[in-house]
């Protein structure tokens, strides 16, 4: 199975716009088509991030609240995450060590970071959310 780890950004998008490429990744996830992983680091991020008041007029607390339940219960959680000081962005080094830590075979981001493009990853891929779509369709 293809192993996923997907920028916080694009799981923010995925909660708040129900459509695009990020919920289709979701949807290709609870459809068992890909395993997500996270981290316990990412669930925090992501709650905070997803509370913001400028947030706020998409997406209610308990809705987060549910979404952040589910990534915890039926994705694959990373508890121990290697140091990977790559990125001058704090995020880039955690999903750097998400992907490295759960063996990722893609990373997914929107950024446009060069420092995460050319940043060493193992075996993962860094992709947009619209090129893993393609690739889970085929």
């Amino acid at each position: 199975m293809i192993r996923v780890v997907l920028d916080t950004n694009l799981l923010i998008s995925a909660l708040i716009n129900p459509r695009g490429a990020p919920v289709s990744l979701l949807d290709a996830w609870r459809q068992a088509r890909c395993e997500l992983i996270t981290s316990k680091e990412q669930l925090l991020e992501l709650g905070a991030v997803a509370r913001r008041p400028q947030l706020r007029p998409y997406t209610t607390p308990a809705r987060v609240g549910r979404f952040i339940t589910d990534l915890r219960l039926l994705a694959r959680v990373l508890n121990r995450l290697p140091l990977v000081d790559r990125s001058p962005d704090p995020g880039d080094s955690l999903l750097l060590a998400m992907a490295h830590a759960g063996r990722a075979d893609f990373l997914v981001t929107g950024d446009k970071c060069d420092a995460l493009m050319s940043a060493n990853h193992g075996d993962a891929q860094i992709v947009t959310a619209r090129q893993l779509v393609t690739v889970l369709r085929s």
